[in-house]
């Protein structure tokens, strides 16, 4: 009886693999993709071996909760890396976009009118940095590197202190929990407005990047800027629009991470676009532009998120390790890529 339930599970399992291999076959740029689902499951397994109470509600809520910040961040990466171009000002908006809002809020501002100039400012780099690249030839890392140090500088002109959102600011609430599953003792699920902020924001861009004629013309633009032009796609208006997305997630990921901190400092935000981009290529999204996948950056600021849970679990290793492995994993992704651009040329 045990073999006669155990036969169909077998070429279940081998059609499962048959059409992944399938796909693979077909579109071999979906593969560094494939690499970091299992990579992170795998993560997930050992955590579960090694430490325990890796596979549970409060865990895996935290884990949502602690990166929603990052996970936007991965997705505006991800729209400027399918173009073929690098954003390097994210960090820098995010310090200078936080400590403003926090400052206005202390000023008696609107909540909602903050969180709304937030990601104006955001927006606004963008701008500038779309225009510096479309209108002046300026290369986006050029570009971007410029908007990084003006954004850090402002951030330290307006404070070098750390800025403190009142205890009843209205903003704190998009950072409070919201218990969805009562569990025993402390393993609850919960979430926060920021988690499902970013999931809508994921959503959002799914469906722009792959139902949208602005999608189709991102993945042109990374393919070739000047077959994009013949094919008569809008290729200058849309190279603008993508770092001004950048920028607005920018500054909403500032609106996230300040509401579940309470604080802002000119320092915040250091090194995040590496991380960001870190993300987005685990994912799958390639340097050279053309191919990427939002959800595949999802996954990719969840194995960071998660890398950092084990180490801490673990004690023993020092939190340095987390840059070493972060960029031991980023190398083999990024040897990976090359091998997959080579095969499908």
């Amino acid at each position: 009886m045990s073999s006669a339930t155990a036969t169909p599970a077998r070429p279940a399992g081998a059609a499962l693999a048959a059409r992944v291999g399938r796909s693979v076959t077909s579109n071999p740029s979906v593969l560094p993709t494939i690499a970091s689902v299992v990579i992170f499951v795998g993560m997930i397994v050992y955590g579960e071996i090694a430490y325990g109470r890796i596979v549970q509600a409060s865990t895996l809520s935290n884990l949502l909760i602690n990166n929603a910040h990052l996970i936007v961040l991965a997705v505006a990466l991800t729209f400027v890396i399918i173009t073929g171009g690098i954003d390097l000002s994210v960090g820098s908006i995010i310090a200078f976009s936080s400590v403003a809002g926090v400052m206005l809020v202390n000023a008696g501002w609107n909540p909602f009118a903050v969180a709304v100039t937030m990601i104006v400012i955001g927006a606004l780099f963008g701008l500038v940095s779309g225009v510096l690249i479309r209108y002046f030839n300026v290369q986006p890392f050029i570009a971007t590197l410029a908007m990084m140090f003006l954004g850090r500088g402002l951030a330290s002109l307006l404070s070098t202190q750390p800025e403190r959102l009142p205890e009843d600011s209205g903003l704190r609430w998009i950072g409070e929990k919201i218990k969805l599953i009562d569990g025993p003792k402390v393993n609850d699920l919960t979430v926060t407005p920021a988690v499902i902020v970013a999931v809508v924001v994921v959503l959002a861009a799914f469906f722009v990047l792959h139902r949208t004629r602005t999608g189709r013309t991102v993945y042109a633009i990374g393919g070739s800027e000047n077959s994009a032009l013949l094919m008569g796609l809008p290729v200058h208006r849309t190279k603008v629009l993508v770092y001004v997305i950048s920028g607005a997630l920018a500054g909403l990921a500032a609106v996230l991470y300040t509401a579940r901190l309470g604080t802002a400092q000119n320092i915040t935000g250091i090194g995040w676009e590496l991380d960001a981009i870190a993300a987005a290529v685990i994912g799958g999204t390639v340097l050279t532009g053309a191919y990427g996948y939002v959800l595949g950056s999802v996954v990719g600021a969840l194995v960071l998120g998660l890398m950092t849970v084990l180490i801490t679990r673990d004690g023993g290793i020092p939190p340095e390790m987390t840059t070493i492995i972060t960029g031991g994993i980023l190398l083999v992704f990024v040897l990976l890529q090359r091998a997959v651009t080579r095969k499908k040329e």
